[in-house]
């Protein structure tokens, strides 16, 4: 780091600033800036100055001279950078409307908040690495002139994917790296900055951030997660177009290796430092151990550096004062920080749950994000002595399900005692909240034992004599699912218009049997049977549940398992309790059919909304055909 550019630095902006001010702000001994200060007057890069800008009177201030300003022009910063791509679950579920980047803390949004210091440093190229309700954002463009770039890996890659898909925004300048949730007391951006660093504060006691050691001059010498009284990375990072240059080609490589999707973008430089990085792309890249092939070699002449020397890259801790950098872990900091979160959240959910409970929001605690249904989002929460689950619907499935014709299932069911404990459940909205069964546990899918239970469960249903008045009709659903699709600009299977004719002669043939109907979950699968630590048995989630041939349930829990043949035939048995007639046998397979190519016409329905449920689909839709050909056959 150019220590002679930040005394200069610091004259350009504070004129009047004194030798001892200098070292506290730059974490140095007074010697020490004593002697850069002597050092800056013997290269005329500063000189003493009166009030009328005279040298004549020393200590009365100083200016920057010519050769000064000339030293700056490299150290010129040429742009920001600011991450906001990723959900932020830990702060569901104010997330689940507004990324959190667009939080605000006492009234002005976060991401906000650094716009502006960066303007007011003279920085005003910024460019939002965006993903997660990327539309959100968009207004920043008008209010601030800003630049979105697109990350679309955002939900299944980590940071370091963001940082490759905007590394040209950084290739050959100074650039700040923000991210889009931290918040910063004081303005710690300048025009000129001299030497890339990583923002750094001191945490007392054990701590599970990555730990920074470094030496007299504050160059980094290694990073470990985890340790106790340590300076920890904790913010903004500013990367020098000499340090891009070193660094890029290696996080480069290290995108295009396996195994590193969920990495942080500083594990690349943890990796260089510690002589991990050579290891990783030799390994990688050629197990036979050459050290000049492939990625490693790609590396070596992009940066111009060869892998040996990797471990001298430069990045400098800049140490913050304490309550200067914030990155609020989740919603319980930012109330303690902002107490206008502790009743006044602004965000549905929360403002339900404490309508439901009769609480005012700062007694709702343990907020949690529960992994995101195919169909719904939900968190967990605690009031009280309560623990209870909050579901959300999740977009465009108010076109999907009936949620009237839901909430008039669970009652039906309610003597049944077979379904979770609803709390509350609005038949407008879909918002439901249930009770939580602590230690409760999924069926497994390869456990014939966990199965034989659920079908017990879905015979008890079936043989209950319930009814409703709405059937799960699978030629009117398919009919709606391929209009959705294709009004929304889904894209279908290439082969679609003769698979609809194979589904269409399925329909006709259960159609002509005449089966008999009753009350069917229809997603009846491993995820929505709850088993308790009491020995009891929960059936979840009745969004689709209607009159219907009770073996349609059996069809559909078989494809969500990805059963094989073998396997889906062996449930029915266990749900008949005897061998299957031929005629069930054809049902099983027509069903699954059925099913199947209807979960995939969902799936390029939601894809088109913006939701990639990967290999799903493609699975679906394989089941589709594969049973009718079984069928054919049969």
């Amino acid at each position: 780091m150019d220590r002679w550019g930040l005394i200069c630095r610091a004259v350009l902006e504070q004129p009047d600033v004194t030798q001892r001010e200098l070292a506290e702000q730059l974490g140095l001994s007074l010697g020490t800036v004593n002697g850069l200060v002597r050092e800056c007057i013997g290269r005329q890069y500063i000189a003493e100055a009166d009030a009328q800008g005279a040298e004549s009177q020393p200590g009365r201030g100083w200016r920057l001279l010519e050769a000064g300003r000339q030293l700056l022009e490299e150290y010129k910063v040429d742009g920001a950078l600011i991450i906001a791509a990723g959900f932020g679950s830990r702060f569901v579920p104010l997330t689940f409307e507004m990324p959190k980047g667009l939080l605000e803390v006492f009234g002005e949004r976060m991401i906000e908040r650094q716009i502006k210091q960066l303007h007011e440093a003279g920085v005003y190229d910024i460019t939002i690495a965006v993903g997660y309700l990327k539309e959100k954002f968009e207004y920043l463009i008008d209010k601030y002139d800003v630049k979105l770039l697109y990350n679309p890996e955002y939900s299944c890659k980590n940071t370091l994917a963001t940082i490759y898909r905007a590394r040209e925004v950084l290739r050959g300048k100074n650039m700040y790296i923000l991210s889009s949730d931290n918040w910063m007391r004081e303005n710690m951006y300048h025009a000129y900055e001299c030497g890339a660093w990583y923002s750094a504060v001191f945490q007392e006691g054990e701590t599970k951030e990555w730990c920074l050691s470094f030496n007299k001059k504050g160059k980094i010498t290694d990073v470990n997660v985890g340790g106790r009284d340590k300076w920890v990375m904790y913010g903004p990072v500013y990367l020098s177009k000499e340090f891009s240059a070193r660094f890029l080609p290696v996080l480069e490589a290290y995108y295009h290796a396996p195994g590193t999707e969920q990495f942080y973008w500083e594990q690349v430089y943890v990796d260089m430092l510690k002589g991990e990085a050579k290891r990783r792309l030799e390994k990688e890249d050629d197990p036979a151990g050459e050290k000049d092939s492939g990625l490693l070699k790609k590396a070596e002449e992009a940066s111009g550096w060869p892998a040996s020397r990797w471990d001298e890259i430069e990045l400098f801790a800049n140490r913050q004062q304490p309550d200067q950098v914030y990155e609020f872990e989740n919603l319980e900091e930012l109330r303690l920080f902002d107490t206008k979160y502790q009743n006044q959240s602004d965000n549905t959910a929360m403002k339900l749950v404490a309508q439901v409970f009769q609480t005012p929001e700062s007694e709702i605690h343990d907020l949690k994000c529960l992994k995101s249904g195919m169909t719904n989002k939900s968190f967990l929460f605690r009031v009280k002595d309560r623990h209870c689950i909050c579901r959300i619907p999740g977009p465009g499935t108010e076109l999907l399900i009936n949620r009237r014709q839901e909430k008039q299932v669970y009652d039906a069911i309610a003597p049944l005692g077979i379904t979770e404990h609803v709390v509350y459940m609005d038949a407008e909205t879909g918002y439901k909240i249930a009770d939580y069964y602590e230690e409760a546990r999924n069926a497994e899918a390869d456990s014939w034992e966990d199965m034989e239970r659920c079908m017990d469960m879905l015979r008890l249903l079936h043989h209950s004599g319930i009814r409703v008045g709405h059937r799960f009709d699978i030629r009117e659903r398919i009919g709606f699912y391929e209009t959705l699709c294709k009004s929304h600009g889904g894209v279908l299977f290439e082969d679609y218009a003769q698979v609809r004719e194979w589904m269409d002669q399925i329909m006709d043939m259960l159609e002509a049997m005449k089966r008999p109907e009753c009350l069917c979950h229809i997603d009846a699968n491993v995820d929505n049977f709850l088993f308790l630590k009491d020995g009891g048995v929960k059936l979840l989630d009745w969004e689709y549940a209607g009159m219907c041939d009770p073996i349609m349930d059996i069809s559909m829990c078989a494809i969500y398992s990805y059963y094989n043949e073998e396997q889906m035939e062996r449930l029915l048995k266990l749900y008949l309790g005897r061998e299957p007639e031929k005629e069930e046998y054809g049902v099983l397979y027509g069903c699954a059919a059925l099913g199947g190519f209807l979960w995939s016409l969902w799936a390029v329905y939601k894809k088109a909304l913006g939701e990639e449920f990967g290999e799903y689909t493609i699975i679906m839709y394989r089941y589709a055909k594969k049973y009718y050909r079984k069928l054919r056959k049969l």
